[in-house]
């Protein structure tokens, strides 16, 4: 899935609002006439790049005609002081669209040098890093392209495009009595499946809830802030049901996942680890642009 220009054209335009409203009064006083000049920009810290797209529709949308000449491309690991960006134009169009194109490029980089460092962290593992839905209010299709380009995967866009049977579902159709879970579990895949859905993801809590889920035929099963003793429990579980039903079930830990914890994680076997820090708790990178 490529990086929607429309999805994204709509963000930029509304950030530009934002910065600019009715004009850049700093620029209009100093600059009696404009002028053409030759910028930079500059990535400020080791990184994994991600909007530069992002940051050519940003001056593009100020500026038909400014040059925007790419140094490095989205995905490539650049290092300190490195110059990733040439740009000939209008010093007040470059200036009006400096912020808001350095905002994108810190911004999506930091998801994407965060995921990257996860990915590492479970190479020679089948582990994948897969994103969640916490990310920025209107931000999500800029913030999980970011995560593709630190090599992760992108779990659901929405709550349209995938079945996710999560604990508030379950807990509004179940009781207070100790496994009173485990029939809203049998109940939910069979109404989802009853309804033609393919791909069914199901949060479990328990390995009692894992078996029922198992026994249901969920096609994915998603272990929530389990302990390590009980992934494994669970992963060799599965491995077994997967040989008696000829079928294979995708195993996926959420929640608490960590730098710290995720090689740990990857080692039980499992085939996807889902980790909403990616998006939102990852640290900017600094860029900066440079006149001359």
């Amino acid at each position: 899935m490529k990086l929607v220009k429309e999805k994204a054209i709509q963000v930029i335009m509304s950030a530009l609002s934002e910065d600019i409203a009715s004009g850049d009064i700093t620029s209009n006083a100093v600059f009696e006439k404009d002028q053409i000049v030759i910028a930079q920009i500059v990535c400020g810290q080791d990184c994994v790049l991600a909007g530069v797209d992002v940051a050519k529709w940003v001056f593009s949308s100020l500026d038909e005609k400014m040059m925007f000449r790419p140094l490095c491309n989205d995905g490539d690991k650049v290092k300190k002081k490195k110059r990733v960006i040439s740009l000939k134009g209008s010093i007040k169009n470059i200036l009006a669209g400096e912020r808001t194109a350095l905002n994108f490029l810190g911004r999506l980089s930091g998801i994407a040098t965060l995921t990257g460092e996860f990915v590492k962290k479970t190479k020679g593992s089948r582990a994948k890093i897969y994103d969640t839905r916490k990310t920025t209010p209107g931000m999500r299709v800029l913030e999980k392209y970011a995560v593709r380009m630190g090599n992760g995967y992108n779990h659901r866009m929405g709550l349209w495009d995938g079945i996710l049977i999560k604990d508030n579902h379950l807990q509004a159709t179940s009781d207070k009595r100790q496994g009173a879970r485990i029939k809203p579990i049998e109940e939910s895949i069979k109404k989802a499946r009853a309804r033609g859905y393919k791909n069914i993801e199901i949060e479990v809590e328990n390995i009692k809830e894992l078996q029922a889920a198992l026994a249901s035929g969920a096609d994915i099963i998603m272990l929530d802030n389990m302990k390590i003793e009980d992934v494994r429990k669970a992963v060799r579980l599965k491995e077994t049901n997967d040989k008696g039903q000829g079928a294979r079930t995708v195993i996926e830990v959420s929640g608490g996942v960590t730098l710290d914890s995720v090689a740990k994680i990857a080692k039980t076997r499992v085939d996807r680890i889902s980790i909403g820090s990616l998006t939102h708790l990852a640290p900017g990178i600094d860029f900066s642009l440079e006149i001359g």
